[in-house]
């Protein structure tokens, strides 16, 4: 056999099994990554504060239904963070071999989360394009707190914050001024919100915005990057810690799938973002 035929049936078979593994394997997977972030402006009362993000849930993708769910609220629950940000996408309705789930289904499963500070959500855009009250109902009737354009003062030990949650930038109002509404110029901020591309527009009193949305690209392509983000600012805020201008932004790459159910070197994870002060 010619030395090029076996360099093509050597390369077609590797071809294969990195396919097999974006398809089949990484998808299913699910891992907590311990993560944490500097914040000059952090209060030294918050210090350490762990942040449980579960994004881009999509229930109802491959390998994500609500069998998943519950093995994920509860290793959730035994990384005991401080408190629980849901920033949106609870549902899926276009993906090649998922099936709908409908949002009370999810809720009554995100009703068994357990943190101190409590559980807090906002809608993505999927939640929007299903039925924006229909989903925001689910959760709130199962004890999630749902911060559309609104605020929540979060008091544990000496730790005093206020939490922002932003509506989606594509299909919500995100009407930033009311949801800072009240809040007093010396309270440190903390913000949540669905879609990263919100952040240009976000005002410096925000400490820290954490968001989802781009599920990292679901592809990273070494040497290459990220082929396909959902954003307008293409990789910028694709993933993890950005700062500009002085603001910082954290996106977690999420746990499901939309479209297609891959995933290639950006496994389906919960962040536990740990914040300290500089």
């Amino acid at each position: 056999m010619s030395k090029w035929r076996i360099t093509f049936i050597l390369l077609f078979c590797i071809g294969l099994l990195l396919a097999a593994w974006a398809f089949f394997v990484e998808p299913a997977s699910f891992r907590i990554n311990e993560d944490k972030i500097v914040v000059d402006t952090w209060p030294s009362e918050c210090n350490g504060l762990r942040v449980a993000i579960l994004a881009d849930l999509h229930v109802g993708s491959p390998y994500k239904g609500l069998k998943s769910l519950r093995n994920l609220v509860e290793a959730v629950n035994k990384s005991q963070p401080d408190l629980i940000l849901l920033p949106g996408d609870f549902v899926i309705q276009g993906v090649i071999g998922g099936k709908f789930v409908p949002p009370e289904d999810a809720a009554r499963i995100l009703k068994e989360l357990k943190a101190p500070m409590g559980v807090f959500a906002v809608l993505g855009n999927h939640d929007w394009w299903l039925d924006a009250a229909r989903v925001e109902q689910a959760l709130a009737s199962q004890g999630i707190a749902v911060l559309e354009d609104k605020s929540a003062r979060l008091v544990s030990n000496e730790c005093e914050l206020r939490l922002v949650g932003i509506s989606d930038f594509w299909e919500g109002p995100h009407d930033v001024d009311q949801a800072m509404q009240g809040i007093g110029i010396d309270e440190t901020i903390l913000a949540f919100t669905h879609n990263p591309d919100i952040f240009p527009e976000l005002p410096s009193e925000l400490s820290v915005t954490i968001a989802g949305h781009t599920h990292g690209g679901q592809v990273y392509l070494p040497l290459i990057g990220r082929p396909i983000v959902p954003s307008s600012y293409g990789q910028r805020y694709a993933i993890g810690h950005i700062i500009e201008d002085d603001k910082h932004l954290y996106v977690s790459p999420g746990v499901g799938t939309s479209i297609l159910p891959v995933r290639f070197l950006v496994p389906p994870e919960v962040t536990v973002l740990s914040i300290f002060g500089g």
